[in-house]
């Protein structure tokens, strides 16, 4: 997996307990139910794309491939947004999918 953003790991290093404990929370809600790691990460890879949180896209993108997705099951995340977000939205998630793709040489 990629190296964190720096801002992330400046924040983690001053306040390690709130990271701790918020990476905690994240584990056990991965814990609490069904879907495996890939499954989860996909899922959230769409959250963050319906929220527009550009960071988290890229973030849940990487971590879906560390976890065994496809490349083209990322960019069907992508697809899936244009019927809920709208073309213009799908189409600058599809981008930033693409960017982290780029990034890592798929």
């Amino acid at each position: 997996m990629s190296k964190p953003p720096t801002f992330y790991t400046e924040f983690r290093d001053r306040h390690p307990d709130i990271v701790k404990a918020y990476e905690a929370l994240g584990d056990a809600c991965r814990a609490a139910g069904p879907l495996d790691e890939r499954q989860a990460e996909l899922v959230k890879l769409g959250l963050a794309a319906g929220a527009g949180l550009e960071g988290a896209i890229h973030s849940h993108a990487r971590r879906a491939l560390a976890a065994g997705a496809t490349p083209d099951e990322l960019r069907h995340v992508g697809m899936l947004a244009i019927t809920t977000l709208g073309f213009p939205g799908a189409m600058a998630i599809r981008a930033e999918i693409e960017s982290v793709l780029e990034k890592h040489g798929r």
